[in-house]
C-alpha cells in the first residue's frame, strides 16, 4: 500500500520535529516509511525548510495547494483556528486527500498534531494513495 502524508507545520519547525511526527504517525497506523508516496501541504510553505529536507531525505514527492484548493475538500476535523491563519479550514487532511485523489474516506489517519522539543508543533494526516502519486 502506498500512502500520502498531508503535512501541517508551525513556521520554523525543525526537522528533527516533522520527522519526528511523521514516525509517530506512520507507527501509529501500522505503516512504514517505505510506503510513504508522497507528501502535501498548502502552498504557503513552500520555502518550509524542513518540509523541503524532509521531502528530499527520503525521496518523497512533494505537493503544494492553494488555500482555495484546500477549502474546496470536505475534512473530518475541519479547524477555525487554520482558517484564521491559512485561508481554508484544513492543511493536512486536504492536502492528503488531493494527493491521493480520494475524498475523506480514503484516509487512513485523521490529522494527529505533535510537538517537538524545539516547542513548534507539526501535523500529520496519511491518506491511501490511489496511484504512486511520486
Amino acid at each position: 500500500m502506498r500512502v500520502i502524508l498531508g503535512l501541517g507545520c508551525d513556521r520554523g519547525t525543525s526537522l528533527e520535529t516533522l520527522e519526528g511526527a511523521v514516525r509517530q504517525a506512520l507507527a501509529a497506523a501500522g505503516l512504514a516509511l517505505d510506503a510513504v508516496a508522497a507528501v502535501a501541504t498548502i502552498d504557503k510553505k513552500q520555502d518550509e525548510q524542513a518540509i523541503l529536507l524532509l521531502a528530499q531525505r527520503h525521496g518523497w514527492g512533494l505537493h503544494f495547494f492553494s488555500a482555495e484548493a484546500l477549502a474546496e475538500v470536505e475534512v473530518p476535523h475541519p479547524s477555525e483556528r487554520v482558517r484564521t491563519h491559512m485561508g481554508t479550514p484544513a492543511v493536512a487532511e486536504a492536502a492528503a486527500i488531493l494527493t491521493a485523489a480520494g475524498h475523506a474516506g480514503d484516509l487512513l489517519l485523521t490529522k494527529r498534531r505533535y510537538q517537538g522539543n524545539d516547542g513548534k508543533h507539526a501535523t500529520v494526516a496519511i491518506a491511501q494513495a490511489a496511484c504512486r502519486c511520486d
